[in-house]
């Protein structure tokens, strides 16, 4: 196994963790995302989208381990730098958090798409 492809599996496992998160501790994302949670339809949404979603892509990743299965996070995670990068701009949120997320984000897309 080569190093690019350890540090793929590191990307899956490293999503999968932070989906897991969300999972087990909604209210937890309210210091890595500026999100609260508000009631029980906000706990839902956490647990789904932010927690769900991230532990299927990366599982997939790391159950198929096909190189398109990496590609396909990577673009996800592209799409999501993309958005981040314009709302920094656009939305006025250029905080030390929302700039620390981007460059995970695009180094998870650069790893993920090679």
């Amino acid at each position: 196994m080569d190093v690019l492809q350890v540090v793929k599996i590191v990307a899956a496992v490293g999503t999968i963790a932070a989906g897991a998160t969300s999972i087990l501790s909604p209210q937890s994302a309210e210091s890595f995302t500026g999100l609260s949670v508000v009631g029980p339809r906000g706990t839902s949404e956490i647990r789904a989208v932010l927690g769900a979603l991230f532990v299927g892509l990366g599982a997939a990743a790391l159950f198929f381990r096909s190189p398109d299965a990496y590609r396909t996070v990577g673009v996800g995670y592209g799409a999501i730098a993309v958005t981040r990068l314009a709302s920094i701009v656009f939305d006025r949120a250029s905080t030390s958090s929302n700039w620390i997320s981007f460059a995970s984000e695009v180094a998870f897309a650069f790893v993920l798409l090679l």
